[in-house]
C-alpha cells in the first residue's frame, strides 16, 4: 500500500466522522485573507488538529481550520490557513489538504495567496490572475510511486489554470471595475524573502510574482483532474525592486487593505463558476 495514500484516506475517514458535507468548490485562503469566511453561510468547522495525521499550519495569521458552508448557495470548503513547505513538512503533507478537498467532492480549486511583485508594472495592492506557474524550485508532490487512484503518472500541464475559469474571473473583474493584472507565479521554498539576485533570476525565468505556496497545490489538484484557478494579492514589491526592507507585517497590512475588493471578486467568481460548470 502507498503510505501517502493511506494517510490521505485516514484523514478523509476522520473528516467524514465529523461531517458529510460535499463541497463543489475548494478555496485556499492566503495570508491576510482569512476573514473571507464572513462571506460564508457556515455549516461546519473542523480544526486541523481534530483530523488524525493532518499537518498543522504554524504561520501567524493562519487559523488552521476547514470551513464548510455556502457562498451564494454554492457548497464550498475553505482552508483558513494553508500548510507551507518551509514549515518543515514533506511536500506530500503540504498538498494533502488539497487532495483531501478533492476526495471530499470538490471539482474546482480556487487558490489565493499573498506574494511579492516582480513585474515592474505591478504595485502593492494589485491582484494578479495566475496564467501559469514555475514550480521547479520545490519538490514535486508527484515524486515517488504514483497514486493511481488520484491520477496518471505523467499529467498534462498545458492548462493548469484553466482558460475558461480565467475568462470568468476577468469578466467579473471588468463588471466590478476591479483592476486585475495577469501573470506567471513562481514558487520558492522560503521562509526567507528572496535576495535581489534571486528576484532578478525569477524575472529572467519569466515570473511576474514570487511566493512560497500555491504552485505545488495547483500541481497536485491538476493531477487529480480538478479545475484550478488562482489570484495573487501583490502585497509588496520584491527585494531589489522595492527599496524598503520586507516584513510579514507589511504583507498582512496590504492584504487587509484590499480584502473587501478581494472578497467581492472571489464571491462573484465562485458563484459564476458554479453556474457554468
Amino acid at each position: 500500500m502507498n503510505e501517502v495514500y493511506d494517510k490521505l484516506q485516514n484523514c478523509l475517514k476522520s473528516v467524514r466522522e465529523k461531517t458529510d458535507f460535499v463541497p463543489e468548490v475548494a478555496l485556499i485562503l492566503g495570508s491576510g485573507l482569512g476573514d473571507y469566511v464572513k462571506e460564508v453561510s457556515v455549516s461546519a468547522t473542523i480544526d486541523y488538529k481534530e483530523i488524525e495525521g493532518f499537518p498543522i499550519s504554524t504561520v501567524v495569521g493562519h487559523k488552521g481550520r476547514f470551513i464548510f458552508g455556502y457562498v451564494n448557495e454554492v457548497p464550498v470548503v475553505i482552508m483558513q490557513g494553508r500548510v507551507h513547505y518551509y514549515e518543515g513538512y514533506p511536500i506530500s503533507d503540504v498538498v494533502l489538504p488539497t487532495r483531501l478537498m478533492g476526495l471530499l467532492g470538490a471539482k474546482t480549486l480556487f487558490l489565493t495567496n499573498a506574494c511579492g511583485g516582480i513585474n515592474e508594472g505591478f504595485k502593492a495592492g494589485d491582484f494578479m490572475l495566475l496564467t501559469d506557474h514555475i514550480a521547479s524550485f520545490v519538490p514535486s508532490p508527484l515524486m515517488g510511486e504514483n497514486i493511481d487512484e488520484l491520477g496518471t503518472r505523467f499529467p498534462d500541464m498545458s492548462d493548469i489554470y484553466r482558460k475558461e475559469l480565467r475568462a470568468i474571473i476577468k469578466e467579473i473583474a471588468k463588471e466590478e471595475k476591479i483592476e486585475l493584472k495577469e501573470g506567471v507565479y513562481l514558487q520558492l521554498s522560503g521562509p526567507a524573502y528572496e535576495s535581489p539576485a534571486e528576484v532578478r533570476m525569477c524575472r529572467i525565468l519569466g515570473a511576474d510574482a514570487v511566493g512560497m505556496s500555491t504552485a505545488c497545490e495547483a500541481l497536485a489538484a491538476n493531477h487529480m483532474g480538478l479545475k484550478v484557478c488562482g489570484i495573487s494579492c501583490i502585497t509588496n514589491m520584491a527585494c531589489g525592486i522595492s527599496k524598503e526592507p520586507l516584513s510579514h507585517k507589511e504583507v498582512q497590512q496590504t492584504a487587509d487593505r484590499v480584502a473587501p475588493l478581494f472578497q467581492k471578486l472571489v464571491t462573484a467568481s465562485i458563484t459564476r463558476i458554479a453556474k457554468k460548470s
